[in-house]
């Protein structure tokens, strides 16, 4: 029963919220404009059936057979991020009308047709972006210690696919040909590859074992495939063909030159899984002359990182927000959002993420595969930037 109880009350706050912010939806867009509609009540209850629909999507993802589950998560999280943007637009017009002392009928009525419509427009856009498939972005980096002999190598990084419901074989399919087409140095996956359970997915990220790098492919976990089960996950991956850095380190040699890939366990994940983020341990018995790259999901492994001689670290896990403006509010968890930041002496690169997790949607942040192009010399890239 104590173990049951952190649940109800979680689902009863989730449910309250959902249907509370449905119910100010519903009442900017129906009732308080007054249409006069013959079928304004059928608009209200079709407004509130969405609401529920969430709320079943979210509570049946692990009960429902893919194609049933398909059916519901499409809709529910399309209108999940739809519900949200009309949220956004009725708040912001509710403010503007108060100032202004507006509340006449044609004014509700205004507001009404004008948040649809704007809402209408940030979906479509949305989902053109978030359905399109990612394109290559192009990275250079100058790292102070990064051998001349290795000039120019080329590491490409994917990160946050979300193999699941919505996002499928077809797309890992995509991501291999378009990687094995770069003919990179080293591929590497930071983190949360898939959402469910190997035995539901195994077939949908089977085109991974197809993927190539002259040194290799290398995994790391996120938090998502923590929640998915880390452990049959590691073995599934591992026999994909990935190497899987649990905080471990691997030397790479070519050409005369040295350097050092180090991995680690999700940040957030503790012990789940026989997880747990410990960079030391990552680095232990390692060159420390070497220059290093460390594999890390989650950014704020940098803290730690940057305190045992990272030069680079790769990491994902923000999305980039993913959906205007979550971008802020991903703010008050890390200081590093997407792209290239400098942190005392190591430098980070953060995916905006090569899926897409829930609504199937990105707003001003566009999914990406991302080649690296690492350069000798340097006191570090130009373009970093260096959070306060």
């Amino acid at each position: 029963m104590r173990a049951l109880l952190p649940f109800l009350v979680f689902v009863t706050v989730f449910a309250g919220l959902v249907l509370g912010l449905h119910g100010y939806v519903v009442a900017g867009l129906v009732y308080e404009p007054r249409w006069g509609h013959p079928h304004e009540g059928l608009w209200a209850n079709a407004l509130w059936a969405m609401g529920g629909l969430i709320l079943f999507n979210m509570f049946s993802d692990r009960r429902l057979p893919y194609p049933a589950k398909a059916l519901v998560a499409w809709p529910a999280f399309i209108w999940m991020a739809t519900a949200f943007y009309l949220l956004l637009t009725l708040g912001v017009t509710d403010l503007v009308m108060f100032a202004l002392g507006m509340n006449g009928v044609e004014a509700l009525r205004l507001r009404a047709i004008g948040a649809a419509a704007v809402s209408a427009v940030i979906i479509g856009v949305g989902l053109r972006s978030g359905l399109r498939r990612p394109v290559v972005k192009r990275v250079e980096i100058e790292l102070p210690r990064w051998p001349a002999a290795l000039d120019g190598y080329r590491v490409v990084q994917i990160s946050d696919i979300h193999i699941g419901t919505l996002i499928r074989r077809p797309f890992a399919r995509y991501l291999t040909d378009t990687i094995n087409a770069l003919s990179p140095d080293l591929t590497a996956v930071t983190g949360d590859l898939v959402d469910g359970s190997v035995d539901r997915l195994r077939d949908e990220v089977a085109p991974f074992a197809e993927l190539r790098a002259r040194d290799g492919v290398y995994f790391v976990t996120g938090n998502h495939d923590h929640y998915s089960g880390a452990r049959d996950w590691v073995h599934t991956i591992t026999d994909l063909g990935m190497r899987v850095l649990r905080n471990s380190h691997h030397v790479i040699e070519r050409d005369g030159a040295a350097f050092t890939l180090a991995g680690v366990d999700d940040h957030t994940s503790g012990h789940r899984n026989g997880g747990g983020e410990d960079v030391p341990a990552a680095l232990a018995g390692s060159d420390r002359a070497l220059p290093t790259i460390l594999l890390a999901h989650n950014p704020q492994s940098l803290v730690a990182a940057s305190k045992h001689g990272v030069d680079l670290q790769l990491s994902g896990h923000t999305h980039g927000g993913q959906m205007w403006p979550f971008r802020h509010v991903v703010k008050l968890q890390t200081l590093w959002i997407a792209g290239l930041y400098r942190f005392r002496d190591s430098l980070i690169y953060v995916s905006r993420g090569t899926g897409f997790w829930g609504p199937p949607i990105r707003v001003g942040e566009p999914a990406e595969i991302t080649e690296l192009i690492l350069r000798a010399g340097g006191s570090g890239s130009e373009s970093a930037v260096t959070p306060r």
